[in-house]
């Protein structure tokens, strides 16, 4: 606080000051609530991954830190509502004893930033209430995901809402709350497991936590860089600026636990299991959780510190919107050049991308086979994916409908199809090792559970999924939904996401070669096919009938220079939209074709090695068989009375 200057500001005579009170509290508030969030997650993340399972089920220590989590996700939740008390008495300036009353319940309800806090003690109080009752393994991994999940409003309506590039500050700052809380969080309740007289599986519980640390590190860093990346405008600024001057602080702290991080990992870990190993491991852990602590504590003051203004880029309408200048006319090389680094999308398809090839390296490896087509089609997908994101296409789908119509399809029929063809389930459970211990879940358990959870065999129901899959861009384009959506690049994200999965679920049931809940007869599938591409067909020319542009409210706050019309716009969209349907149905009826032959090829072949196990051929083969014999029986007897005769 002191080295960003926001500690001791100099307030001009006649401007509001909410007072020290608020000055201090709030950053006090905001590192008790992230410390206590960060002990919640680490707590949950104990209990059920870190430590051995017993039976599928939590063990006593893990049901025990289960109820400390609710503890301390109480507290977090009383943190969070003293942080949204204070955060409104510094936007007003006035202090806290004058606001107390009407105007916290209208901030709390109506201001992005104080529904983000809102959210955050409405999830932090379900984490604690919860916590008391829950004793499985899968609801205590829910709670986890709860937790995580709850850490995020705040941070995404902070600085990064109104950073310059919405996309990188928005989903960098996200990942940065989610890998430091399982870093921290992970380690300090580690840390405490290992302190208790009677921890046990302490070796267990460091080997698996030294994997989850280093990929929470890596996403630290990368989170960080892009935080950074969207706040300074040069390297230079980095020394300048005391918001500059703060980050480099924490880049120090980070760079000291990378460095304690790889002594856990060369030294600590291999001989965890022996005492002397362990003394060495609480003695670096202690150290690391000092260090922790002082990193949670230069965030909060880094978000009580300006970041500096960048004065080189003129700021319009389109660029408050979204975050980048308005591009120029559409073309073969802008569409080609203008890349968009959205964050979240380069993570999941990096994440996809290599995963899926270290599955088959690993195969590969054992003496397994692996179609070389599968590995195709999912590389294929992930690169359509890419080129519908973050090319020219993902800027402009944010100027023209058409173009936003285009990665519609793309990603809702295209994409879907090559991912479901490259039978990523089959892969992972095959590659990946079961869990050393007995009755404990390592990720082939924890992905079993879940393709036989009820969940499951809901969301891939025909009747959820196809709905989810025809309906919903009805009910998007049709109702103010898709206007408000595109106004935040969180709307734009959620709804590319959307298009993916129900794309995937529902080609997952029509053409999928993964293990499924239940099997869909073929005959079906080509029902649902043929009935979903109808009402595609129709979606695109109830789109071109249009009499007045869609989205108003958000395509009406700029102007697009060189674009005529936005009606002729939506016009193109909805012949995209009724066009793109074709191919993709061509190419899943082709693969239906191949796959219900192949799959009758597989059933005669059942047949014919039940017939040769049983000594006996189909009943219906047998009869006729028979029959034919009792005629060549009976024309042997006339014959032979005719000789008789």
């Amino acid at each position: 606080m002191l080295l960003g200057g926001a500690g001791y500001p100099q307030i001009s005579p006649g401007l509001p000051d909410p007072g020290p009170l608020t000055r201090w509290g709030l950053p006090v508030a905001r590192t008790a609530v992230d410390v206590s969030a960060a002990l919640t997650v680490g707590l949950l993340v104990l209990a059920v991954f870190l430590l051995p399972l017993q039976r599928g089920g939590l063990g006593e220590q893990a049901r025990s830190y289960v109820r400390a989590a609710s503890w301390s996700a109480l507290v977090w939740a009383a943190a969070a509502a003293a942080a949204l008390v204070f955060q409104l008495s510094d936007i007003l300036g006035r202090p806290v004893a004058e606001i107390l009353g009407n105007e916290i319940t209208s901030y709390a309800s109506s201001v992005p930033q104080g529904i983000g806090l809102t959210l955050t003690v409405l999830a932090a109080l379900g984490v604690a209430l919860v916590g008391r009752t829950v004793t499985g393994a899968a609801g205590t991994a829910g709670l986890a995901a709860l937790a995580l999940v709850g850490m995020l409003p705040p941070a995404l309506t902070g600085h990064a809402s109104s950073a310059g590039n919405h996309e990188m500050a928005i989903v960098g700052l996200s990942a940065h709350v989610v890998s430091v809380s399982l870093w921290v969080g992970g380690l300090a309740a580690l840390l405490f497991h290992a302190l208790r007289g009677t921890g046990e599986h302490v070796p267990t519980a460091v080997r698996r936590f030294s994997t989850m640390a280093l990929w929470a590190w890596i996403g630290v860093a990368l989170s960080g860089l892009a935080s950074a990346a969207s706040r300074l405008s040069s390297v230079g600024e980095l020394f300048t600026s005391a918001y500059g001057q703060v980050m480099l602080a924490k880049v120090v702290v980070f760079i000291a636990l990378g460095g304690l991080g790889w002594v856990h990992r060369s030294r600590t870990v291999p001989g965890i299991a022996e005492e002397p190993g362990r003394r060495l491991f609480l003695r670096f852990a202690a150290v690391e959780v000092a260090l922790m602590a002082a990193a949670m504590g230069l965030a909060a003051a880094l978000s009580r510190t300006a970041p500096p203004p960048d004065l080189s880029q003129a700021t319009d309408a389109f660029r408050n919107l979204t975050g980048f200048a308005m591009p120029p006319p559409m073309s073969a090389q802008t569409l080609l050049t203008l890349w968009r680094p959205d964050l979240f999308f380069i993570t999941v398809i990096a994440v996809l991308g290599g995963g899926y090839l270290a599955g088959v390296v690993r195969l590969r490896r054992r003496g397994d086979a692996w179609p070389w087509g599968r590995t195709a089609a999912w590389l294929t997908g992930l690169l359509v994916l890419a080129a519908v994101l973050l090319t020219g296409v993902g800027t402009y789908s944010y100027v023209l409908f058409s173009v936003h119509m285009v990665q519609h399809m793309v990603l809702s029929m295209l994409v879907p199809i090559l991912l479901v063809l490259g039978a990523p389930t089959t892969l992972a459970l095959r590659a990946l090792r079961p869990a050393r211990q007995r009755g404990d879940r390592g990720p082939r358990e924890w992905l079993n559970a879940f393709l036989n959870s009820g969940y499951s065999r809901v969301v891939t129901h025909p009747a959820f999924a196809t709905p989810m899959f025809v309906l919903s861009v009805y009910v998007l384009y049709f109702t103010p939904l898709f206007g408000f959506l595109m106004q935040d690049h969180l709307g734009h994200m959620f709804m590319n996401v959307h298009f993916l999965l129900s794309g995937f679920l529902f080609y997952w049931i029509i053409i999928g070669v993964d293990p499924a809940p239940r099997k869909v007869p073929f005959i079906l599938r080509i029902v649902l096919l043929l009935v979903a591409m109808g009402f595609h067909a129709f979606f695109g020319v109830a789109i071109m009938m249009q009499s007045a542009p869609l989205a108003m409210e958000y395509y009406g706050q700029f102007e697009v220079p060189w674009l005529d019309s936005l009606a002729d716009d939506q016009y193109a969209g909805g012949g995209v939209a009724w066009a793109l349907g074709e191919i993709p149905t061509l190419l899943v009826l082709v693969a239906l074709s191949v796959q219900w032959a192949r799959d009758e090829e597989r059933a005669e072949r059942r047949r014919e090695r039940h017939s040769r196990r049983d000594g006996s051929e189909d009943a219906d083969l047998d009869a006729y068989n028979a029959y034919l014999a009792s005629l060549e029986r009976r024309a042997a007897r006339q014959a032979q009375r005719e000789q008789q005769n």
